[in-house]
C-alpha cells in the first residue's frame, strides 16, 4: 500500500530549509555551484537555486549531471540495453568551486559515488556537499548526504518515490512497497 510523507508544501518547506543551510554552511552563495543529478535532481537544484536567487539576490550557477557511463551496474548482464549519455557537459564550470550535489533520494551511496567520479572528470572542485531530499538508509558505500530534507528509514521491500511537478504533475513523496 502506497503512503504519502510528504505532500506538495511540505516538501517546499524541506527544500527551502535545504537552500538555508546551504547558505549557512557555505556562508554565502561565493562560488557556490549547484549541479543536479538527471533526472528528478534536476529540478530540485532548480528550485533550490530559484529559493537562493530569491533570498540572497544571487544567480548561482547551475548544472546537471547525468551519470549513465559512470554507474557500476551498467556492465551488468541483466540489462539490456546500452547506457545512453544524453550530454557529457555540465554546464558550469566547476574547478576551485563549492559544489553541491542534488539528488531527489540518497539509497545505497552508489549514485552519488557515480556522481563525484563523473564530477572529477570535469574539474577539481574545492568541495562537494550533497544535498538529497530523502535519506532512505541501507547505505553500501561510506557516503552520506550533508543536506537532507527527510530520513525514512525503510525496508528493503519498500521504495521512495519522490514525484515533482515538471514531469510527474504533482509534487509529494511517497513510501511504496516493491513490485513482487
Amino acid at each position: 500500500m502506497t503512503k504519502e510523507i510528504w505532500d506538495a508544501s511540505a516538501m517546499k518547506r524541506a527544500l527551502t530549509r535545504i537552500t538555508y543551510e546551504i547558505i549557512e554552511r557555505n556562508k554565502g552563495t561565493e562560488d557556490l555551484v549547484l549541479i543536479g543529478i538527471k533526472t528528478r535532481g534536476v529540478y530540485l537544484a532548480q528550485r533550490i537555486h530559484d529559493r537562493i536567487e530569491k533570498l540572497e539576490g544571487v544567480d548561482v550557477p547551475l548544472g546537471q549531471l547525468d551519470i549513465t557511463l559512470y554507474r557500476d551496474d551498467r556492465h551488468d548482464a541483466s540489462l539490456k540495453l546500452d547506457p545512453v549519455v544524453n550530454s557529457k557537459e555540465l554546464g558550469v564550470e566547476i574547478s576551485n568551486k563549492h559544489v553541491i550535489l542534488v539528488d531527489d533520494v540518497i539509497f545505497t551511496g552508489r549514485t552519488i559515488r557515480a556522481a563525484m567520479d563523473a564530477l572529477m572528470d570535469k574539474g577539481r572542485p574545492s568541495s562537494i556537499a550533497v544535498a538529497a531530499l530523502v535519506d532512505r538508509g541501507h547505505r553500501e558505500l561510506p557516503i552520506r548526504a550533508d543536506f537532507v530534507g527527510k530520513n525514512v528509514p525503510t525496508s528493503s521491500h519498500e521504495e521512495i518515490a519522490v514525484h515533482v511537478e515538471e514531469i510527474d504533475n504533482k509534487d509529494n513523496v511517497e513510501l511504496k512497497p516493491l513490485p513482487q
